[in-house]
């Protein structure tokens, strides 16, 4: 992600020196990273406690580019282990806690999907006592649609969504959702590889809402999908950087905060947000309700709360805090940039996911899935098909030989 700010771990960190106290008020854990010393962060130590932490790709600051190894400060500050993991999308996200294939003790999905497991009785309760940092969120985004009274869920970062494209490889800058659509991009494409991020551009070149009503609206909707298919290179997730970056495709879709770090590492590359509007969406921080590391999963929250370590987080990824701490001492580039603030007139025309009844949510499985199959594996039907046709032509003409063989017999 955007690398602002030269933030080294210092010696305390690296050699694993004791951590030293500052002024009243803060612990010190890097040379430029402290936390509030009213916390009791060492609680833990020496009770062999592990957080399986499950994020999205590139979303918090690791070390690289001299950046603040959260993590290891998180580790080296409280004695708890930490199992980083990663995730691409809200819905494989999703797939993996349904399937219980593996337990996660702080998880951070996005708004709606927020919405759908609260819902299903996923998540558990906060205790808040244990996140007194959670006064440093904005009023604005507290008590949110998706966890009206923030029992859930604690503000992480936010996006919005838009088009990034290469200058270089456009001859005129994209204005809409609905150039997307333009056959000049064709095989130069990049889409969207989750339902709900992929059908909210359709519905917005559409003139649709972004969260459909009837599986009438589904329908409709990801038909105009269907008819983009033979525009698109690929559908992908975290695999945009790579082809972006390398200048492997010409336009694609994407989340702001990753904008700015393409950007960063091709400056041929360049943003848009599109005139029909854009996606504006809350990433927060959860605990299952399957954990069993509830109070040391919400000391990690905690932790993700402090101001050092929010300005670390936005600066290394790009993302939008939250914290308006946070905000008043981010790096100047990032506080006024473009992207990840933009401005009123923009901002009037973004929109919110919202969870889906389970007949539309479901409508949009299915739709999504054979819309996929369909791009994926026309070609392959057709082989096959082909190849069925070929056997069969095989088959016809040893059975004439053979017919033609027994007859001379006879």
């Amino acid at each position: 992600m955007k690398r602002f700010a030269a933030l080294l771990l210092t010696a305390v960190l690296a050699l694993s020196l004791p951590l030293s106290t500052l002024a009243a008020g803060t612990i010190e854990v890097t040379e430029d990273v402290s936390v509030t010393d009213t916390y009791d962060w060492t609680r833990f130590k020496g009770k062999n406690i592990t957080l399986n932490v499950y994020n999205w790709g590139e979303y918090i600051s690791n070390g690289s580019d001299d950046s603040v190894d959260v993590v290891s400060a998180f580790q080296k500050l409280t004695g708890i282990h930490v199992n980083y993991t990663t995730f691409d999308s809200n819905e494989s996200l999703y797939a993996k806690l349904r399937s219980g294939a593996a337990d996660y003790d702080v998880i951070i999905p996005s708004d709606y999907m927020v919405a759908k497991m609260i819902s299903e009785g996923m998540l558990a309760k906060l205790d808040y006592g244990n996140i007194p940092n959670f006064q440093n969120i904005d009023e604005e985004y507290r008590n949110a649609d998706y966890d009206p009274t923030n029992e859930y869920s604690v503000p992480y970062m936010l996006c919005t969504t838009g088009i990034i494209y290469n200058t270089t490889m456009v001859d005129k800058a994209p204005t809409s959702w609905a150039d997307l659509w333009d056959e000049r991009y064709s095989g130069n494409m990049l889409m969207f590889n989750n339902s709900r991020d992929a059908y909210a551009i359709a519905a917005f070149a559409t003139g649709n809402s972004i969260n459909p009503q009837s599986t009438e609206e589904v329908d409709e909707v990801v038909e105009k999908l269907k008819s983009q298919k033979p525009l698109v290179q690929a559908y992908v997730m975290d695999e945009i950087f790579d082809k972006m970056i390398g200048g492997e495709a010409a336009i694609g879709v994407y989340y702001s905060g990753d904008a700015i770090t393409m950007i960063d590492d091709n400056p041929d590359l360049a943003w848009v947000f599109p005139e029909e509007g854009s996606v504006l969406s809350v990433d927060s921080m959860c605990i299952p309700a399957t954990s069993e590391n509830q109070e040391a999963a919400e000391m990690f929250i905690n932790f993700m709360c402090e101001v050092d370590i929010g300005k670390a987080n936005a600066e290394y990824i790009g993302y939008t805090t939250p914290m308006q701490a946070v905000w008043d001492v981010l790096d100047e580039d990032l506080k006024y940039s473009e992207i990840a603030f933009p401005s009123e007139e923009i901002a009037e025309k973004e929109k919110v996911f919202t969870d889906l009844s389970d007949e539309v949510n479901s409508e949009l499985d299915v739709k999504w899935s054979e819309m996929k199959s369909y791009d994926e594996g026309g070609s392959g039907v057709i082989f096959l098909l082909l190849l069925l046709a070929m056997i069969a032509l095989a088959c016809f003409n040893i059975w004439r030989k053979l017919r033609k063989k027994s007859r001379n017999m006879y």
